[in-house]
């Protein structure tokens, strides 16, 4: 095992893949030159060329368009939207055609496309560049979507993308890039379906993704030293399709679920979740379940009001503990 920065997992799985098949390219601003606004494509201007590693204009739209147009004909494009606030430009492109087109060709044409774009709760960025649109992109049918909570995670997701013949988005955070993980030494494919239990656990589940995982496994740590709770966390990194059979699996073992995410509750991962838990899994549950999100303000730019704003490990404490009665 090597010992990496998710930013390097991802820049490796780039490069791996561009060294095996021609056909696949890399573009979005400022990824050439300057290697990417979070170094997740230094050193392939160098090595591939402007032909294969294209800088782009500040036009999410068109580009994402062109990436698109160029997979109906082989190409697989790697498209970095620089931040998930920008993808809002892109929604025509990516929604109306990448995610339906083999829909409506009746399999004529394809999308082998990946989009991978940062986002979430940095450190005052301010309320344009802290959305959170992982709710957004989950709900398009034909889009998967998937978002990393470590670098073995972005490195094999990425490289299972690339060679995947649906359209992709992964949604990776901010704050995340520097986050250090073992990653496999030898070529590593990571499901583009499914989740992972982080943490065994018998009293309650926490549910979460990319950043809010670690949260989940903050309080878990805190819980059992503290309470003696044993926490079971799952780490929901594929968000479409969402592993209903996962889910179902952990509630049966510990019939209490807390679900933890960085954005606003309504119409979002969570209340997918709380729907699953509802329909599939009524009956294995000794509580309701409980939502552990953000508050529904636009993100403040001071650095208190924007804390206050989203969740923490100790928010996540306070609600298992109010769901067993402690």
């Amino acid at each position: 095992m090597a010992v990496m920065m998710m930013w390097e997992a991802i820049r490796r799985a780039h490069d791996e893949e561009m060294a095996r098949d021609p056909l696949v390219i890399a573009m979005g601003e400022d990824i050439g030159v300057a290697g990417g606004t979070y170094k997740a494509t230094q050193g392939l201007y160098d090595k591939y060329g402007p032909e294969r590693v294209i800088d782009t204009p500040i036009s999410e739209n068109s580009f994402t368009g062109v990436g698109i147009g160029a997979s109906f004909l082989g190409v697989r494009p790697i498209i970095e939207i620089m931040s998930v606030n920008f993808a809002w430009l892109a929604l025509d492109q990516i929604v109306n055609t990448a995610a339906k087109v083999r829909y409506m060709s009746g399999g004529q044409l394809q999308a082998p496309v990946v989009i991978r774009s940062p986002g979430g709760t940095a450190h005052q960025l301010g309320a344009q560049h802290s959305a959170r649109m992982e709710k957004v992109f989950m709900g398009i049918a034909g889009l998967r979507v998937v978002t990393p909570s470590n670098p073995r995670q972005a490195y094999g997701l990425l490289k299972s993308a690339v060679r995947c013949d649906d359209p992709v988005f992964i949604n990776e955070h901010e704050l995340m890039y520097n986050l250090k993980g073992e990653v496999p030494d030898e070529e590593y494919f990571h499901p583009l379906e499914g989740s992972e239990v982080a943490r065994e656990g018998r009293d309650v589940t926490l549910f979460g993704y990319n950043i809010s995982v670690h949260w989940c496994l903050q309080a878990a740590e805190t819980l059992a030293r503290e309470d003696g709770i044993q926490a079971e966390v799952v780490d929901l990194y594929a968000l479409s399709p969402l592993d209903r059979e996962g889910i179902r699996r952990s509630v049966a073992k510990t019939h209490r679920a807390v679900v933890v995410e960085e954005a606003e509750a309504p119409v979002g991962v969570g209340a997918e979740v709380m729907a699953v838990l509802n329909e599939e899994c009524f009956f294995e549950l000794d509580a309701p379940p409980v939502r552990v999100s953000a508050a529904m303000v636009p993100i403040p730019y001071n650095r208190r009001l924007e804390k206050a704003a989203i969740p923490n490990p100790q928010r996540v404490v306070e609600a298992v503990r109010r769901l067993l009665g402690r």
